[in-house]
């Protein structure tokens, strides 16, 4: 293994990370802007607004798709110890 190929699960393994966080950021995100704008128009600000309606969209999101979290990481953890069991040669050098 050199430089490349640690500069490649890195990439793989930030690549998964979004991938997996994708969907709860997504949904808070989309949750949080509807609560403010009903916020803005109706005047009210309350704290807890905000904060339970959000709290039950993620846990709902992460009960939805934690199967395929798993999944995902389960496929990228079979592919890092498949590449660590079985390293790629090194390219072979013409002789001179």
């Amino acid at each position: 293994m050199d430089a490349t190929d640690f500069i490649d699960i890195g990439r793989d393994a930030i690549f998964v990370l979004l991938k997996i966080s994708a969907p709860v950021m997504l949904v808070s995100l989309l949750v949080g802007l509807i609560i403010a704008l009903f916020q803005a128009l109706t005047q009210i600000q309350e704290m807890t607004l905000t904060f339970v309606p959000k709290i039950l969209a993620i846990f709902l999101t992460l009960i939805l798709t934690l199967p395929w979290m798993l999944t995902t990481l389960k496929d990228f953890n079979q592919e890092l110890m498949n590449r660590i069991v079985n390293p790629e040669p090194p390219p072979e050098q013409d002789a001179p």
